[in-house]
């Protein structure tokens, strides 16, 4: 029964991993961008989902309805008038634009919040639910809904709508996309509002769940980066099957070995599988 436990915790916490995970592979897949500011864009989400639940005393959940327009306008907006300008000029330009970004972001936060820690209370965030024997937190529950419904309605997005089709049409090859009239810059404007309302929703996740701080980008960055490697670069099932495996290798290796494990797992997959359990 405690390895049931331990197996339920881990997919729980896979979830969350998975979401921080999905917008740097979207990005990478379909724009050809890492971006180093995307840890600092969830810190931004977990500010403002914090931030507004606390001043109109509502669910933090019920704060994405802001936090996910306002980010996705942002991402676009970024992604038009500067990461593209970048872009025209190499990889490594665009690489460095986006790590001034997260320094950027970084101090903004720490000026205009300090160094103080930060958390979303929830009602429900000391609750437990009884399920087969097994105490599972209800915050975990909600979260790990929230995580997978986020991923899964991205993935019917670019399965099921035209913008989605136009989105992978450009990952798949820009230049083909460009000569079938796709404008290739609009859509990577727009995969980049996606990648950061999905960070939004990250953020959202990481304020309920752990108390942070302006400074805490960089973890979830080196987190969504190992998910990202592990699922293969730009696989969006596979950051989902990844996310559940290192939530996995965290809950069982435990806080003492839980992220030397996780190293170990993100070296053993680069050495058998460069390009990731579903890499293409």
């Amino acid at each position: 029964m405690e390895i049931v436990q331990l197996v339920v915790n881990g997919v729980l916490l896979g979830g969350m991993y998975a979401l921080l995970g999905v917008g740097m592979a979207m990005i990478f897949g379909i724009v050809g961008l890492t971006n180093l500011a995307h840890g600092e864009f969830v810190i931004v989400g977990a500010y403002a989902s914090t931030l507004l639940a606390q001043g109109m005393g509502v669910d933090p959940i019920l704060t994405l309805c802001v936090t996910v327009p306002m980010m996705f306008l942002i991402g676009a907006g970024l992604q038009y008038a500067l990461f593209n300008r970048a872009m025209r000029r190499g990889a490594e330009p665009a690489l460095l634009v986006t790590f001034g970004v997260s320094i950027i972001l970084q101090d903004a936060l720490l000026l205009l919040f300090s160094a103080d820690a930060r958390h979303a209370e929830t009602a429900y965030g000391l609750a437990t639910v009884r399920i087969a024997g097994i105490d599972v937190s209800a915050l975990n529950l909600v979260l790990f809904g929230i995580s997978v419904c986020s991923v899964l309605l991205l993935s019917l997005f670019l399965s099921g709508t035209y913008a989605g089709r136009a989105i992978r049409a450009v990952s798949d090859d820009g230049r083909a996309a460009s000569l079938s009239g796709v404008n290739v810059r609009r859509i990577y404007a727009l995969a980049m509002g996606i990648a950061l309302a999905t960070a939004a929703v990250a953020g959202l996740c990481v304020g309920m769940k752990w108390t942070f701080y302006p400074s805490s980008g960089g973890r979830y960055l080196l987190i969504a980066f190992i998910v990202v490697v592990i699922g293969g670069m730009g696989s969006i099932p596979g950051t989902l099957l990844a996310g559940m495996v290192f939530g996995l290798a965290q809950v069982i290796g435990g806080a003492n070995y839980g992220l030397l494990i996780s190293y170990l797992l993100l070296l053993i997959v680069l050495t058998f599988r460069p390009k990731g359990l579903l890499g293409k």
